[in-house]
């Protein structure tokens, strides 16, 4: 490694180097948007692998020892891995993803959504910050760091792990880190497929929500039948569902299942604090949101709400005659949709227990039903005082020069998985913001904050070195 850049002092070194390369990075980044890696399109499976191959090319050219193209029952993943040389260094995984959401210009993008284009210092186009960008800006960052630093290797264990299937919902990607996980063994988790609060707001998120969702069923009569002859004598169907509905919740708008609230982790009195730090407009929220009113759990403020408590949400319902005019009758089915958001811990598997319980106390004689949940996304949460995250904000404070601030995700996401398997903490480090347009039109990444990415994880692996060593 040429000694250019390591003779200036650190913070100048990343800086020069970053600049010097900017445009071929830029230029590389393109490259790979190009290719319409759509994971949720059987027809572009040979596009997903030539991703993955494109990747495995750039790993190997940025100076990766160990890359390889990881095969699943579905679509390849990459994995990478270039070891430090130092026995005490921390091992690091970065996830991300290398598929994206479906595209076409016809959509209403203002261009090709496959031909990159940058107009304003922004990059347009699918992938462009999810999640192509935010994986791409480590592979700058970390030869960043070599320069600066004059190292010929990282200072942490590094190791990448980019899934083909995360846009269809990781239908693989659990077996595939299960049947790898001594490959996989790290000290922590970065996941770089999340974003920050705003463009002039940097923050590190510590935690997404789980999730787990069903299906109720519900039959009475054998089929419709008049509700002159018999209703008010019959069970009926479509009233118990809304029952279900009407008792999901009690007047503080809690859920009301036994037992849902069991081993919830409740915010301190800290954590309060560092969410009210963050600039949050309601009311341009609630635009955001394209309704008219905040409400939830009480005792709560919104923040909290949507990243820090469980929900349990009415996702559709159904029972009955749907069409025009009226038509009486007592109908033979009804049916519901539930979504459950779950915060650490709680468990999802004791949580479809609770619910399996809770509908067969509720229902009369004369109603069958039926519960089917489709799978279950493990909640995730980083201590505050973990030596990992205190690195990530202090390489990002570096990077943009001011305080960095604490969010949360209220959806959910692969990353738990990956903390479950490998029993390791899990961080988040991305710089998308919310403007970006992830899975609509005119995708983009701001070029200033891409390179703030590359600039944060420049600095990341040299700081989790010095204060951090593996367990």
């Amino acid at each position: 490694m040429s000694t250019a850049f390591a003779d200036q002092a650190p913070d100048t070194a990343v800086r020069a180097y970053i600049d010097t390369h900017r445009a071929a990075f830029l230029d590389d980044l393109a490259a790979w948007l190009r290719i319409p890696s759509v994971s949720a399109d059987p027809q572009r499976a040979d596009d997903v692998r030539r991703s993955a191959e494109w990747l495995a090319a750039e790993l190997s050219a940025t100076g990766f020892p160990v890359v390889e193209v990881w095969e699943t029952a579905g679509l390849p993943a990459v994995f990478a891995e270039w070891p430090s040389g130092d026995p005490d260094a921390p091992t690091v995984l970065v996830y991300g993803h290398h598929d994206v959401q479906p595209a076409a210009r016809e959509d209403g993008w203002d261009s090709e959504p496959f031909e990159p284009v940058v107009r304003d210092g922004r990059m347009y186009g699918r992938g462009a910050a999810d999640d192509k960008g935010q994986v791409f800006f480590h592979t700058l960052g970390v030869r960043a760091h070599l320069a600066a630093t004059g190292r010929h290797a990282p200072a942490v264990n590094l190791k990448l792990i980019i899934e083909g299937e995360e846009e269809s919902g990781s239908p693989h990607f659990g077996a595939l880190i299960r049947e790898r996980a001594a490959r996989l063994a790290c000290d922590t988790v970065i996941v770089s497929d999340t974003g920050m609060w705003a463009e002039d707001t940097p923050t590190v998120c510590t935690g997404m929500r789980g999730l787990t969702d069903c299906q109720i069923d519900l039959t009475g009569p054998d089929q419709d039948i008049h509700s002159g002859s018999f209703g008010g004598a019959v069970p009926n169907p479509a009233t118990e569902a809304a029952r279900l509905v009407a008792a999901l919740h009690d007047e503080h708008r809690r859920v009301a299942i036994p037992g849902f609230y069991d081993g919830v982790a409740e915010l301190t009195d800290r954590e309060r604090e560092l969410f009210a730090e963050l600039p949050f407009d309601e009311e341009a929220w609630l635009r955001t949101a394209k309704s008219h009113a905040a409400m939830g759990e009480a005792g709560y403020s919104t923040l909290e709400r949507i990243w820090a408590r469980p929900t349990a949400e009415v996702n559709g319902i159904h029972g009955g005659y749907g069409g025009p005019g009226g038509k009486t009758i007592v109908p033979a089915s009804a049916q519901l949709k539930l979504s459950f958001r779950l915060v650490a811990g709680q468990d999802a598997e004791k949580v479809q227990q609770a619910v399996r319980q809770w509908v067969a106390s509720r229902l009369p004689d004369g109603i069958r039903h039926e519960i089917t949940f489709w799978g279950a996304t493990r909640p995730c949460l980083t201590p505050l005082d973990h030596p990992a995250l205190q690195s990530t904000v202090r390489a990002m404070g570096r990077a943009f020069g001011q305080k960095v601030l604490f969010t949360r995700e209220g959806g959910s996401g692969p990353a738990a998985e990956l903390q479950d398997v490998l029993d390791v903490p899990v961080l988040f480090l991305g710089i998308s913001v919310p403007s970006d347009g992830w899975h609509s039109v005119n995708e983009k990444v701001e070029l200033d904050l891409l390179l703030k990415g590359v600039e944060t994880s420049a600095y990341l692996w040299s700081d989790l070195a010095e204060h951090w060593t593996a367990r």
